[in-house]
């Protein structure tokens, strides 16, 4: 297929991609009040939790959404996938986001586990945004004149 009618799905993903990050970014620092609020033995506000679980959720659908759009337009544009490091780093990071989320739902005190396997995964998930986007940008460059 011609590039350019596959223009307004990379914006798509351009967007979903500057969103899921600040989503991230919005994640760490929520996750940062309840922790401090758990371990200063403060109350914390009522709506962080919801906003938590808002964002996260949110961040969620962006990166399925990033999933989507990546193997309808590679398999559009190149009429197959495995063009790229790319793919593997999407993955990794669709399966960590995932992985994440899941593991949020099962935080509580008698699963103290979940908590650190969720907080774990977000670190590794740093790295997997971070190869993602190098290897997205080597993509980019593909398509572009």
């Amino acid at each position: 297929m011609d590039l350019p009618s596959f223009l307004w799905l990379w914006k798509i993903a351009a967007w979903s991609m500057g969103l899921s990050l600040l989503a991230y970014l919005l994640l760490t620092v929520t996750g940062w009040q309840m922790f401090q609020a758990r371990t200063n033995f403060h109350p914390r506000p009522s709506w962080l939790h919801l906003l938590h679980y808002s964002i996260g959720g949110s961040m969620v659908l962006l990166v399925l959404l990033l999933l989507a759009i990546g193997v309808v337009g590679t398999l559009g544009h190149f009429g197959s996938l495995g063009h790229s490091q790319h793919l593997t780093a999407g993955l990794i990071v669709v399966a960590l986001t995932l992985i994440s989320a899941v593991s949020a739902t099962l935080i509580s005190p008698k699963r103290q586990w979940a908590r650190s396997l969720h907080v774990g995964v977000n670190a590794v998930l740093f790295l997997g945004f971070l190869w993602v986007s190098l290897t997205g940008w080597v993509v980019v460059q593909k398509y572009l004149p």
